[in-house]
């Protein structure tokens, strides 16, 4: 999704008290480090779900054609859904909390910081597919219909036409408390609004079929973002009972599994059972005291999260999709699956602080 999902995130500053007369000195915020461990923890879960989701392709979502690869591939689907909900959960905060917007200049930047790498690699996907030879509709057409909504091969970055437009409303609310008038940000949000049917119409009027807009966010998109920050801004006090949420998430995971197998796959974002298992990975990170030592790298690690998110699926096509068999057994099937995990994770989070390195940040995520 889901930086980082995510972005990096500015850190908000106070004021520190001044003489009369003088300026106040803005001081910066404390670092959240927990909140830099969260987006890891969700890129590397996003992942999780992407390589166990070939495993279950390679079997139709059927027992009967493979029962190692179905199994393994939905065991790793069950760990991933609290991955795209805290990714709004963190934007909310971000916006709302952590480093709120003063003005609508500074949101625009934020949007471009995120519009940028949208589009990069929805290119970069397209024409990666387009030299494999495995668009389904031409490129120009797929490129287009990108402008709207997601498209395939970039199937992942779906969670970037709803994040940025939730970071963008909550922002407008937000400066409007605030006293000020953001015009450009209730224009592009009014677009927004009125982009489907005004598509529509066209199609109506001309009988030419439009792209289908995917801009725009759900209940439960925004939802886990207002209620993500306000969790993440309970004092470490208030969670010390924890323990009973270590019982609460291994059953909201076999819950997870029972409905990915039994009743309908993929299970909906906005299922009770996806809210619980969020909520108690949310309480069991948030105000965790990473250790000082780990802290330079966990903030360069986080920071690589979005391009790692990007760039993953490029990993899963070419790397896991073509070794994955239905004809596995179990336990070869969860070693075949461990092991390309981590071949993606270590790929991704390689190439990304590679182009990072490089300067490339702003381009690639």
């Amino acid at each position: 999704m889901p930086n980082n999902t995510a972005v990096r995130l500015p850190q908000q500053q106070q004021e520190s008290p001044a003489a009369p007369g003088q300026k106040p000195t803005p001081t910066p915020r404390e670092h959240r480090y927990d909140i830099d461990l969260l987006r890891l923890i969700c890129s590397a879960t996003i992942m999780v779900g992407h390589v166990g989701a070939q495993f279950i392709r390679s079997t139709d979502n059927d027992p009967a054609n493979g029962a190692g690869s179905y199994w393994a591939g939905h065991i790793a689907e069950a760990i991933n859904p609290f991955a795209v909900p805290l990714y709004f959960a963190i934007a909310g905060w971000a916006v709302l909390v952590g480093a709120p917007p003063r003005d609508s200049a500074r949101m625009w930047q934020r949007i471009v910081r995120n519009t940028v790498p949208l589009f990069t690699w929805t290119a970069v996907y397209l024409l990666w597919a387009w030299l494999r030879d495995r668009n389904d509709r031409p490129m120009t057409e797929l490129a287009t219909d990108s402008l709207a909504g997601s498209v395939r091969p970039a199937y992942h970055l779906w969670f970037m036409y709803t994040y940025i437009p939730i970071i963008a409303l909550l922002a407008f609310a937000l400066l409007l408390t605030a006293g000020k008038r953001p015009w450009s940000l209730g224009a592009a949000l009014l677009a927004l609004a009125v982009l489907p049917s005004a598509l529509a119409t066209v199609t109506e009027v001309t009988g030419h079929d439009m792209p289908q807009v995917t801009w725009g966010f759900g209940t439960y998109s925004l939802v886990y973002a207002v209620g993500g920050a306000l969790l993440f801004t309970l004092p470490a006090g208030a969670l010390r009972w924890r323990w009973p949420l270590y019982a609460v998430l291994p059953l909201t995971m076999a819950g997870a599994l029972w409905y990915n197998t039994q009743v309908h796959y993929v299970m909906p974002n906005a299922h009770l059972f996806v809210a619980a298992m969020s909520i108690c990975v949310l309480l069991l990170i948030s105000r965790i005291r990473v250790p000082e030592k780990l802290r330079p790298a966990l903030r360069k690690l986080a920071g690589a999260a979005l391009g790692a998110y990007m760039v993953h699926v490029l990993f899963v096509e070419e790397i896991v999709a073509p070794l994955v068999s239905p004809d596995l057994g179990g336990p070869v099937a969860g070693l075949l699956l461990a092991g390309l995990l981590v071949t993606v994770l270590v790929l991704s989070f390689a190439t990304s602080l590679l182009w990072g390195r490089l300067n490339l940040r702003r381009l690639l995520g």
